[in-house]
């Protein structure tokens, strides 16, 4: 674990093997969050697009877009077969 000190103006210096590790360079962009009573300092990317470009890809999963497909085509014809019923019956004489 590491200390720093915070100065006046509210600096905090990242040790250098720190920097070093995470290849923090000089301008770089650095988010601050705030959780309760701990502060977290978090690199942000040159290109965010491109840093975050398959994060969400599936690994093997179910694919929720072949779910949803297959589950309109249930619908479709469950549609279709409630038509049908209703065009073969016959009509009620009034």
């Amino acid at each position: 674990m590491k200390t720093v000190t915070v100065s006046k103006k509210g600096w905090v210096v990242i040790p250098a093997e720190i920097r070093k590790e995470l290849n923090i360079q000089p301008g770089d962009k650095m988010m601050v969050i705030q959780d309760g009573d701990t502060i977290q300092l978090i690199p942000v990317p040159d290109d965010p697009i491109e840093w975050g470009r398959g994060l969400l890809k599936d690994e093997g999963g179910p694919s929720l877009v072949e779910a949803l497909l297959e589950e309109r085509r249930r619908d479709r014809e469950r549609e279709e077969a409630e038509i049908l019923r209703w065009i073969k019956k016959e009509p009620e004489h009034v």
